[in-house]
């Protein structure tokens, strides 16, 4: 499906929705993605971008821990899905860690894609335990014959509980492990509303949003997406 207008002309017109009607700016952003035919402004975001998934995958190697920020609304769930299904399909045994969605949230937005998961379909696994931390994480990948590909939705959330490690010491730990067994690590990640105050065409690791401190170093790659562009780099 073809958009209607250039992504960012769309976000415009979003904006202004937004504003005349006096509506969430993320209200506007959908009704204007059902405008141009699609479900939702993620959705069209998606779309928007040509096989982003394949492409980033083949950039990606064993032991990399990659962040994926965006603001809201840009489509770095479905992106995030589309890797670990990806994934699978090179053989890598993939799960979906969430705190975010139920199970039946996670299967909506796989079926969006024209994707399922379960027995003899798609082989990701999908994991809504309430017990999600790094440690939840290494244990289950731990556990598989070959390297795996794991994508936890999302680092904000690693960060809520008291009982769990401060975030900068579970991303060492995923760090380690993906080193140590070859896996693939993907932290889904939001962006400082800030971002969007700044005359710039993309967010970097400044704009994180971190409740508290950690060392985003720790992580070999980032993936920004905004406004339908996608940018990947090495981490410094």
């Amino acid at each position: 499906m073809k958009l209607s207008a250039p992504i960012y002309r769309l976000k415009r017109q979003a904006k202004s929705m937004s504003r005349e009607r006096g509506i969430p700016l993320n209200e506007a952003l959908d009704a204007i993605a059902r405008k141009s035919g699609f479900r939702s402004w993620s959705h069209l975001a998606f779309a928007a971008r040509s096989d982003p998934a394949t492409r980033i995958l083949r950039e990606l190697r064993g032991g990399d821990m990659l962040l994926l920020g965006a603001r809201p609304g840009q489509g770095k769930t479905l992106l995030a899905l589309e890797l670990a299904v990806a994934a699978a399909g090179t053989g890598r045994r993939s799960f979906f860690f969430t705190l975010e969605y139920t199970d039946a949230d996670v299967r909506n937005r796989l079926a969006s894609l024209g994707l399922a998961a379960g027995e003899g379909e798609i082989p990701l696994v999908i994991d809504t335990s309430d017990e999600i931390c790094a440690a939840h994480v290494v244990a289950r990948l731990r556990a598989e014959a070959c390297p795996a590909f794991a994508v936890i939705d999302y680092l904000q959330l690693l960060d809520q509980k008291r009982s769990t490690p401060e975030l900068g010491a579970q991303l060492a730990a995923l760090g380690a492990h993906a080193r140590d067994t070859g896996a693939i690590i993907v932290l889904i990640s939001q962006i400082d509303r800030a971002f969007e105050r700044d005359d710039r065409r993309m967010p970097g690791l400044a704009d994180v949003r971190l409740p508290n401190p950690a060392d985003l170093k720790l992580f070999s790659r980032t993936c920004f997406l905004h406004e339908g562009e996608l940018e990947l780099a090495e981490v410094a």
